[in-house]
């Protein structure tokens, strides 16, 4: 059993990470320990991580590594041009750190030029801001272990004599590199900003981004709805200059605890207007069948746009003064904001020739708003529109029983459903060839008919398999009827 995480207090009576249990209780009797929970660890890192959402999008959150000194889970910022926001670098760390505090946390940090500096300034450094360019100047008198080492390497290093970074810095690189491996160099660079080091932030940077901090919190809907107006009035005029319109967005809540709520919508088409985006709000938080918890209040509203698509504005309706498709739109948005988005779905037109294959369900906010997916399937030629498949397709055929004249020629009665129908007038046949590559080599072909009855009912059905020249026993089937 040995110490994985060790608090303040601890540090200061001589425990250290690595420890035994049994030397540890050896230094402090009375020392409390509890089990180390990693799934616990990394959801509350992980909590953390979406709380530092309101000092940069760019948090990256870094796993503990166990064969690294001092590899605890850690979160790294890149605060690039958000600092000013704060007050400056100083004012921004205290004010991250004065949170943590209050929020019951103990944490250690520090401002640098590179992520490696930082790393090791948070960890092993009494500076919490470091000036620009003086960076590699400090790091000198840091141990080593600010490098981000492995344990076996610091060590080894440590035998030799070489305690801080300073003891490296001025050896010639290639016997280094020679002997202890080129991460010893790697690190190094990284840390002095020789060489760049990538963040991986935990989520994608939204496209555009408008926020709004409060003195005092608020935690009434109106306010709340009131503020998401604001806001997206904001976005409309970046929108407007980019004619872009929305169609992905998130509003994130930070509510004073640190707890923050993260709602999503999706959107049929682009959106620009901050009353149609206040609509999408409404109802997804009207879909959660239960009040917002806004605890003690929220004191940072954001809303993001994380996905665009470019828009045309159009002429609406002299009279009506709406624009074509509009009232699709509104619906599909408050269904998908209410029900899910996935929930709704629309017909989308399949890559077969197959009917019951040609055609399956996606979800209609994804739609490509770009071209008109109401095709039909039909023929206006100068008249009125004239439908080729019927309006109601069975999910599969039924079979019937058909007499009908052979080889090729139309039914002249059936029996569907024990009710006989005798056929009045016919059209057809339309072939359809089997898919061999989905079907086999022995699938069938099909010759579809538009037969009329008697009563003037109208039927859509297909002889299954071409007479002698695939089968002896051509089936027939009905697939759907005319409206």
């Amino acid at each position: 059993m040995r110490l994985v995480a060790v608090d303040e207090h601890g540090h200061r009576t001589g425990l250290r990470v690595g420890q035994t249990l049994s030397d540890a209780r050896a230094l402090v009797p009375d020392l409390d320990g509890f089990d180390h929970d990693s799934e616990a660890d990394a959801a509350l890192a992980a909590s953390i991580a979406a709380w530092c959402d309101r000092y940069t999008p760019l948090v990256a959150l870094e796993p503990p590594a166990d064969d690294i000194a001092g590899g605890c889970a850690g979160l790294l910022l890149d605060i690039s041009g958000c600092a000013h926001l704060f007050g400056g670098e100083k004012a921004m760390l205290q004010d991250m750190r004065g949170r943590l505090q209050a929020g019951g946390f103990w944490a250690c940090a520090a401002i640098a030029d590179t992520p490696g500096a930082a790393w090791a300034f948070a960890r092993y450094g009494d500076r919490q801001v470091v000036a620009p360019g003086e960076h590699a100047t400090a790091l000198l008198d840091l141990p080593l272990a600010g490098l981000r080492l492995d344990v076996t390497l610091l060590d080894t290093l440590r035998k030799l004599g070489l305690r801080t970074i300073g003891c490296i810095a001025g050896l010639p690189r290639a016997p280094l590199a020679a002997r202890f491996g080129g991460d010893l160099m790697r690190r190094l660079d990284q840390a002095l900003g020789r060489e760049e080091e990538a963040i991986s932030p935990r989520l994608p940077v939204p496209e555009l981004s408008a926020e709004r901090s409060f003195a005092e919190p608020i935690a009434l809907a109106d306010d709340l709805e009131r503020t998401t107006a604001h806001l997206a009035g904001n976005l409309k005029q970046s929108l407007d200059r980019r004619q872009l319109g929305a169609r992905a967005l998130e509003l994130k809540l930070f509510r004073v605890d640190g707890h923050v709520t993260s709602i999503r919508v999706r959107a049929a088409s682009p959106v620009h207007s901050a009353h149609r985006i206040v609509m999408l709000f409404r109802e997804r938080i009207a879909g959660f069948h239960e009040d917002l918890d806004a605890g003690f209040g929220f004191d940072l509203v954001r809303l993001n746009i994380l996905q665009s698509e470019a828009r045309q504005d159009e002429q609406a309706d002299f009279a009506a003064g709406i624009i074509q498709g509009e009232a699709y739109g509104h619906l599909v948005d408050k269904l998908g904001a209410r029900l899910g988005t996935d929930r709704v779905r629309h017909f989308v037109a399949a890559d077969t020739h197959i009917p019951e294959r040609s055609f399956g369900l996606s979800p209609a906010a994804d739609r490509d708003t770009s071209v008109w997916d109401g095709a039909w399937q039909g023929d206006r030629r100068d008249g009125p529109l004239v439908f080729s498949r019927p309006v109601m397709l069975f999910d599969r055929p039924e079979q019937v029983e058909a007499i009908a004249e052979v080889p090729d020629g139309p039914p002249i009665r059936f029996r569907w459903r024990r009710v006989l129908y005798r056929i009045a007038r016919s059209e057809g046949p339309e072939r359809i060839a089997c898919e061999w590559w989905r079907d086999g080599r022995g699938g069938h072909s099909r010759d579809y008919f538009r037969v009329e009855d008697e009563e003037g009912y109208r039927f859509w059905m297909f002889r299954h398999g071409l007479f002698e020249r695939e089968t002896r026993h051509p089936k027939w089937f009905m697939h759907g009827v005319f409206a």
